[in-house]
């Protein structure tokens, strides 16, 4: 019997995964590093099975340089979604290829190494993604809000696996330091490709959140004196012009409609309103979609996109949020002449 093993598996579901994100985001504009981190996980799932499954030694040097490229590209993913002002291209490239060169030269001259380069190299990135994320969800500041919050869980767990990856890496090292890799190929079979997989999904639904062209903007601190101006300016946004309606309003699209730093607006609600950007315009929404399910007889679906949200799993979660029951729920309840007190504070 022919024997295929696990790591095979799981490539052929990332290459499925990969097909499936890539027609969902053909129509848009596609966050290619992330498109090329699902591919080479698929990559480095095949290369695990060559060489544990079907003993192919000479694959181990072809790995490690692949290994290294995962991180910058994961890193690369999660900056197009956050950051509007960019480095010439040239640039952002020259110095996420450092890591993928740095294991070449060890490759060929000091290969003991390898490992403890990687290890560095992805636990270095890991933090380098949590820093960018340290403002939460408003940090991708160029993700449709309706996405933002899936999204940064995405990316949060993206970082995790990299960690996985550099513990799985580690406990390997000293396996074959101790107990010449007596445990090695369990730890790798289950500890790598379990990363490959966090990685593959979580790069698929942070693509989700597809950045518009790049923008460039002046931020600005602001003063806590202006958060009330900040916020008053905004909310005479959202009455008069229901900007929440679009389903692709991020917060620099926000901020280029207020003529006010996406930061600025950001921090005020933060402090003001003790919640984030995208929580703040959902909960317009979810207003608003209490009122047509209240004086509509539109379906739940109708009423979940004239209100800006594109799948029923982030419009119900945040209708959950908001009322604390679901939208069949709630105009049942208001049908039979109750009501709901979260909804008349917004």
């Amino acid at each position: 019997m022919l024997f295929i093993p696990l790591p095979f598996v799981v490539a052929l579901l990332l290459l499925i995964l990969f097909v499936i994100v890539f027609r969902r985001d053909e129509e848009g504009q596609p966050n290619r590093p992330f498109l090329v981190l699902i591919l080479l996980s698929a990559l480095q799932s095949v290369l695990s099975g060559l060489r544990w499954g079907y003993g192919m030694q000479v694959v181990g040097v072809i790995a490690p340089v692949i290994a290294a490229t995962v991180p910058p590209l994961a890193y690369a993913g999660v900056s197009r979604l956050v950051r509007t002002s960019w480095r010439p291209l040239a640039g952002r490239l020259g110095l996420h290829a450092v890591p993928a060169v740095l294991i070449l030269l060890l490759v060929a001259f000091w290969r003991e190494a390898i490992d403890i380069a990687l290890v560095l190299i992805f636990v270095g990135y890991a933090l380098a993604i949590l820093l960018l994320m340290r403002p939460g969800a408003d940090a991708l500041r160029l993700a449709p809000f309706e996405g933002a919050v899936p999204a940064y869980r995405a990316i949060i767990f993206t970082a995790a696996a990299l960690c996985l990856s550099a513990a799985v890496d580690t406990f390997v090292f000293f396996d074959f330091t101790w107990a010449h890799g007596e445990h090695a190929l369990t730890v790798i079979s289950v500890g790598n490709l379990a990363a490959l997989v966090i990685l593959g999904t979580a790069a698929a639904a942070a693509s989700r959140s597809r950045a518009p062209a790049e923008t460039a903007e002046a931020a600005a601190r602001p003063e806590a004196s202006e958060d009330k101006e900040t916020i008053a300016t905004v909310d005479a946004l959202m009455v008069t012009r229901k900007l929440y309606r679009d389903a692709n309003l991020n917060l620099d699209r926000l901020a280029r409609k207020a003529g006010i730093p996406a930061r600025q607006i950001s921090a005020a609600i933060n402090r003001a309103m003790d919640k984030n950007v995208s929580q703040y315009v959902n909960d317009y929404r979810i207003g608003e979609a209490c009122r047509l399910l209240s004086v509509t007889e539109k379906s739940v679906t109708e009423v979940m996109f004239d209100v800006g949200f594109q799948t029923k799993s982030n419009f119900n979660r945040e209708f959950r949020r908001v009322t604390d029951m679901t939208p069949l729920a709630w105009r049942q309840r208001k049908a039979e002449g109750g009501g709901s007190s979260a909804i008349d504070k917004l």
